[in-house]
């Protein structure tokens, strides 16, 4: 029997909704330790990467429920229309998505890294646009602004952050890719406050944030030392959210150019010290970069999922084509990379959270998961035939989407060149 358009026997199973209030209740683990108390993260990591506690779980499927029931639906219309909904958005902040590791005090979830690292992919296996959203502002914003904002600023920002303000962060320019730091945005310090001046590119959350991590140049003479952080609300006089980009894949998430003329912004709103900007840029970016990675999981994860109930349901010569070797052996490839991918990229979560080096293996996920995610991605279309090349069918979507995982958050040549730096002591 073949499919009708959009058959449901590739999608889960529709089980009725539940009512899902804020996920912060499923934040703080309140289970007896799994690990001696000598262990740094006593009562937080279970025996095996992957194996969650109770609470982890919960708060998974929970993620996992609202993304198959309220994300699903609208997938298609907004990938064609390029936009992200923003009642969505919306209930990203009621559920504390955009807020998971920003303490209480706050109003955050006062969750954990990898707690965000579960929400990304379990957005990302649904739609690759959602997952961003939250990565970025979990990631790069808020994260950036707790470990260096001031006291007034975190009062200030991360309550908005945590209700209703989504947050952009802005490095990258036309001249400035891989080379991070060849910024051509200045800021001229007049004293009490900053003039920048400039032009930023391939900015996500663009069209919907209220509120930017901008990085310029304060002192050009000092070349990368001069760079500098800025926090840049979107009404700010002289500053402008320019043109989208028409984008391939992850079209829902908005990537925008910025625009600064004369943009007067005072300087209490420097985050840490002026010319340390490269040094936030770059901690920031190893801690995104395993953000992607879990984005990047998710998306093989539901390229997956589809190809397997896929193969199933799909007959070809009077039995379904999954009883075949040659369809079952891509099958069980494939869902060997995505546990792989999967292992690397909670194993670097799980450093992240204990306080111990991260680096290696932030940039080994993210490599290895981008890599996974095309692989798998194309995998699937192929196991769908026709129908995969078709945009009746969500596969081919998640191949479109799986590009940018080898470009953002520094491409994967970086990658291998921060890993080859690390195992060579350099």
């Amino acid at each position: 029997m073949q499919p009708t358009r959009h058959s449901c026997a590739h999608h889960a199973q529709r089980i009725s909704r539940p009512h899902i209030g804020p996920l912060s209740r499923f934040l703080v683990p309140e289970v007896p330790p799994l690990m001696p108390d000598n262990v740094a993260t006593a009562g937080r990591v279970p025996p095996a990467l992957t194996m969650l506690s109770e609470e982890e779980q919960m708060f998974r499927d929970t993620v996992r429920a609202f993304a198959q029931q309220t994300i699903k639906p609208h997938v298609r219309q907004m990938d064609e229309k390029s936009e992200f909904r923003h009642e969505l958005i919306e209930e990203f902040f009621r559920l504390g998505l955009m807020s998971i590791a920003v303490p209480e005090e706050y109003g955050g979830s006062g969750g954990t890294f990898f707690q965000t690292i579960l929400a990304i992919e379990e957005l990302s296996a649904v739609d690759s646009s959602a997952g961003v959203i939250v990565d970025v502002q979990n990631t790069l914003v808020t994260n950036a602004i707790i470990r260096w904002g001031s006291a007034e600023q975190k009062m200030r920002y991360l309550p908005r952050l945590s209700k209703d303000t989504v947050g952009a962060y802005a490095l990258s320019e036309a001249g400035s890719g891989s080379d991070a730091f060849a910024l051509a945005t200045r800021a001229e310090d007049r004293g009490d406050h900053f003039v920048l001046n400039g032009r930023k590119l391939w900015i996500t959350n663009a069209k919907e944030a209220g509120l930017f991590l901008l990085f310029a140049n304060a002192n050009p003479e000092a070349g990368y030392r001069g760079i500098t952080a800025f926090l840049i609300e979107a009404n700010a006089p002289g500053f402008k959210v320019g043109r989208k980009e028409d984008k391939l894949g992850i079209r829902a998430s908005s990537t925008c150019e910025l625009l600064l003329e004369d943009c007067k912004i005072l300087r209490q709103n420097v985050v840490g010290e002026i010319g340390k900007g490269y040094k936030i840029a770059i901690e920031t970016l190893n801690e995104g970069r395993i953000g992607i990675g879990a984005q990047m999981c998710g998306l093989a994860r539901g390229a997956l999922d589809h190809a397997i109930a896929y193969a199933q349901e799909r007959k070809q010569f009077g039995k379904p084509i999954a009883d075949y070797q040659a369809v079952r052996f891509q099958l069980a490839e494939m869902a060997l990379e995505v546990e792989a991918a999967r292992n690397l990229t909670y194993n670097a979560a799980r450093l992240k959270d204990a306080g111990a080096p991260f680096v290696k293996e932030g940039a080994m996920a993210k490599y290895f998961s981008s890599q996974v995610a095309e692989q798998v991605a194309s995998k699937a279309i192929e196991i769908f035939g026709g129908y995969g090349f078709t945009k009746d069918y969500p596969v081919e979507k998640y191949w479109r989407d799986s590009k940018i995982g080898k470009i953002y958050e520094g491409t994967s040549n970086m990658q291998l060149q921060t890993i080859a730096n690390l195992i060579l002591g350099k």
